[in-house]
């Protein structure tokens, strides 16, 4: 199935906590929803933005 917002917010919440316990600092990823699944890079971006402003884990995005 693909991704939707809402489903998109509690994977990247998954992340967020599984970074925190155990100790992931860094994290790099490409523009995720945002190709064959349809989602709009602004909106996952500003998705990412929240669910992580809290932290000082860093986020990489890179395209290709």
């Amino acid at each position: 199935h693909k991704p939707t917002y809402d489903t998109m917010r509690k994977s990247l919440e998954a992340m967020k906590a599984h970074c925190l316990n155990n100790g992931v600092t860094d994290i790099s990823m490409p523009r995720i929803g945002c190709g064959l699944d349809g989602l709009d890079w602004s909106k996952v971006s500003a998705i990412l933005g929240e669910v992580f402003e809290d932290t000082d884990i860093k986020i990489t995005v890179y395209t290709l």
